[in-house]
């Protein structure tokens, strides 16, 4: 009767900004141990990692503009392309972006002074399957504890965080539609994840820059990063 308790709870916090269960299944390590039986990817293609339960379907946008509407933080240039696992370019690839703001919250969980979708994107790859596009800079949160998984990593003394990281969904036809992370190399809980998603491929390096002239002539004043995101996909099963 616990176990049904503990279950029925966790259905009770789910809603259309909320999904107890995935958050239920990625602590558990169940959705990491999907993943690996799952996606046998083969050599050359970009690992995968859980899918989290803050994704929505993002707004369109055109080749390098800026999704961090409402958002507060340090500019983040994210570059990248969309490879096959035998590295031919693929054009109109569909890439999804999202992360969390500079305090720790996605859009979907209502923070302060934010009332739309922010942090999030969609944006088609070009010709030569590059993608570009501006943000601000995530950081590491706790996921969150006030229902019945926030019980559960308290009576197991776990820490609720995740390490710092953008989600991307990519899709391309004839290829294997990718969910995976970038993770920052120099996070602190880089090795602890709460949800056990990171794989050591998935690890970049957030460049600091000082000032200067950014993607699309964009003339920089202060701090900002840059991250490179190069994804390569496999070809569809069957």
């Amino acid at each position: 009767m616990a176990g049904i308790d503990f279950l029925t709870r966790t259905g009770q916090m789910c809603s259309e900004a909320r999904q107890e269960f995935i958050l239920l299944s990625d602590t558990l390590g169940a959705s990491m141990l999907v993943d690996a039986i799952n996606h046998r990817l083969p050599t050359g293609a970009t690992a995968t990692t859980v899918f989290g339960p803050f994704y929505t379907p993002p707004p369109a946008f055109a080749d390098g503009d800026d999704i961090s509407e409402g958002l507060t933080g340090t500019p983040l240039l994210i570059t990248g392309s969309v490879r096959s696992a035998s590295g031919k370019p693929l054009p109109d690839a569909i890439v999804d972006i999202w992360h969390c703001d500079a305090d720790g919250f996605y859009d979907l969980q209502g923070p302060a002074g934010i009332t739309s979708l922010s942090g999030r994107g969609r944006f088609c790859t070009q010709a030569d399957g590059s993608f570009h596009l501006w943000t601000i800079r995530p950081t590491a949160y706790p996921i969150p504890t006030d229902g019945p998984v926030g019980e559960m990593l308290a009576a197991q003394g776990r820490h609720p965080f995740r390490p710092e990281h953008v989600h991307f969904l990519v899709e391309a036809p004839g290829h294997r539609k990718l969910v995976t992370h970038l993770f920052a190399q120099d996070d602190d809980w880089l090795f602890s994840d709460v949800v056990f998603g990171v794989k050591n491929s998935l690890i970049r390096h957030f460049e600091r820059h000082e000032g200067g002239t950014a993607w699309g002539n964009r003339q920089m004043d202060g701090t900002w990063f840059s991250l490179r995101g190069d994804f390569q996909l496999a070809e569809a099963l069957g």
